[in-house]
């Protein structure tokens, strides 16, 4: 198996890190949801806390290199974005000493079927569809206009949106995640935001929330271990970031869907049968 102290391992860890930046920012994941299980699967001997600190540094680069691609696509709603990200700090906070208490194989367990669940849920929902904005009781309606000049109009709960924020918060920082994964699904289908939007909105979310994610790792003493691993898989991400910004112009909602599923079934399985195996 791979080890940390192998030097030629860090230039694979720069591609591996623009592989799922690219990916990650593809579909608005920020790519912990994938470099978790991959780190998981490659150093095997590492704790839990000491991955996910590092996949939570990793997606704090990705997601500013994403957030600035997107940002200049103008489909990222920042006060929405802003507010969700002030909710879910002390949630960040709170999973992130979690991590601590938690043992490898029950992680590998714990991750590899919430991958699946939310697959599930992904794969069986039909594509999102847009309802009429400004009807809807107790919601505010929000205006976009991209660099197309495409118009988003949409309504959403302010309230729903600051209690799911906390609580995907807590989940993902303990896991190693920013939650851009769980924000997608949760600004599509439960805040319904036009796909687009929630993929851009989700980076800029994950570029507030994820270096207070960070910083509570670092404060419990998960990080310094893995500190050069982290340089150069950061390094590959803020450029994968920028291809899978782009490139999500191209690709329709449906697709996006469809590979952000099957992506999420691939992993989900993988550590599982990992988490049993040992």
């Amino acid at each position: 198996m791979i080890h940390a102290h192998n030097f030629w391992m860090y230039p694979l860890l720069t591609l591996l890190g623009a592989t799922i930046g690219t990916y990650g920012t593809l579909i608005g994941a920020g790519g912990g949801i994938l470099l978790v299980p991959v780190l998981l699967l490659i150093y095997p001997e590492e704790s839990s806390n000491k991955i996910a600190s590092i996949s939570l540094a990793a997606v704090f680069f990705n997601s500013i290199s994403g957030t600035l691609a997107y940002g200049h696509m103008r489909l990222i709603d920042y006060r929405a974005g802003r507010r969700f990200a002030i909710a879910a700090a002390p949630g960040g906070i709170l999973g992130a000493y979690a991590a601590s208490f938690l043992p490898r194989r029950a992680f590998d367990l714990v991750f590899g079927m919430l991958v699946l669940c939310l697959a599930t849920f992904i794969s069986l929902r039909p594509a999102p569809t847009q309802r009429n904005p400004g009807i809807h009781l107790g919601e505010t309606t929000h205006t976009l206009i991209d660099f197309k000049g495409t118009n988003y109009s949409y309504s959403f709960s302010n309230r729903r949106g600051v209690v799911l924020s906390f609580g995907i918060a807590c989940i993902a920082s303990m896991l190693g995640m920013g939650g851009g994964a769980f924000y997608v699904p949760v600004l599509v289908y439960l805040l319904h935001f036009p796909l687009h939007v929630a993929t851009a909105t989700s980076q800029l979310m994950l570029m507030l929330v994820s270096p207070i994610f960070s910083g509570a790792h670092m404060i419990a003493g998960n990080f310094s271990p893995g500190i050069f691993r982290t340089l150069f898989i950061s390094a590959g991400v803020v450029v994968g970031a920028q291809m899978g910004a782009r490139l999500s112009q191209r690709l329709s909602g449906a697709i996006l869907i469809r590979v952000l599923a099957g992506g999420l079934v691939l992993i989900g399985l993988r550590l599982v049968i990992h988490a049993f195996g040992k």
